[in-house]
């Protein structure tokens, strides 16, 4: 015969896997809410410091969580056109997203959020950072983003034909597939210099590393960033388009203005 005290622990064993059960339940629920309800965002890699103190901000006012993935605004442009699973597209340009509207994979047309700033950058301390000091001999390696598909590396080939350099230079470029590679050639000294955007070198986690010299505005043409909507069937449009509004509120210009980037007031 089952003893009185056994029953009792019997239902004590029963009831702790009832709820822990309950418990397990709870949070699946919950990750399977958080999951469902995630926004990803592809966005060029120049956006890759100012972005996690935006999504952050944007998570903390709305609870939505997002997902980031950096890389040249092509290869982006590319991977929507074959089917990647992007809610939000945070360009360098207006030149890929207005692509993407042509061929009908955004909701709307795109719409400027910043304005991007050239610099040139160096990690030695004793090389002179100045465009008309790039044929010198010290200097055998320049890096910039592949101007075919990163909006910064098109600007930087445009300062070099301003200044007739082009040619003369042609043999010392280094090209990064986006400004992120383009910034590891720089930052571990693989080239001695190179072209990247101010944001980079305003990201507290980069502050006062090397130096840099911003490029003259005039020296290439407005670098406008355009963000896109991509059409989505997993009903996550009402998410995106929350974060598509904060790009362009007060929070988000606030957090752009202080990684170097001009906005629309």
């Amino acid at each position: 015969m089952i003893k009185f005290q056994d029953n009792i622990q019997i239902k004590k064993k029963r009831l702790s896997c009832i709820a822990i059960l309950l418990l397990a339940l709870v949070f699946a629920c919950n990750s399977s809410t958080k999951e469902s309800s995630k926004i990803t965002i592809a966005a060029s890699a120049n956006m890759q410091y100012a972005l996690g103190p935006i999504t952050a901000k944007f998570t903390e006012k709305t609870g939505i969580p997002c997902q980031l993935i950096f890389g040249s605004s092509g290869k982006h442009t590319a991977q929507i056109t074959q089917g990647a699973p992007f809610d939000i597209f945070v360009s360098a340009d207006m030149k890929y997203p207005s692509i993407l509207y042509d061929k009908g994979f955004t909701s709307a047309p795109p719409e400027i959020y910043a304005y991007g700033k050239l610099i040139l950058w160096t990690m030695d301390d004793g090389l002179p950072v100045s465009i008309g000091k790039l044929n010198t001999s010290s200097i055998n390696h320049i890096a910039l983003a592949n101007p075919k598909t990163a909006p910064y590396g098109q600007a930087a080939v445009e300062v070099l034909e301003k200044y007739g350099l082009l040619d003369s230079l042609k043999n010392k470029l280094v090209y990064g597939e986006s400004i992120g590679q383009t910034n590891q050639f720089i930052y571990s000294k693989s080239a001695e210099i190179g072209f990247t955007a101010q944001s980079v070198v305003l990201a507290p986690e980069m502050k006062d590393k090397g130096k840099w010299v911003l490029v003259n505005d005039s020296d290439y043409n407005p670098i406008t960033q355009g963000v896109v909507i991509i059409k989505q069937s997993n009903g996550k449009n009402q998410q995106a388009n929350k974060f598509y509004n904060f790009l362009f509120s007060n929070d988000a210009k606030m957090i752009l203005k202080d990684f170097g980037y001009s906005v629309d007031e």
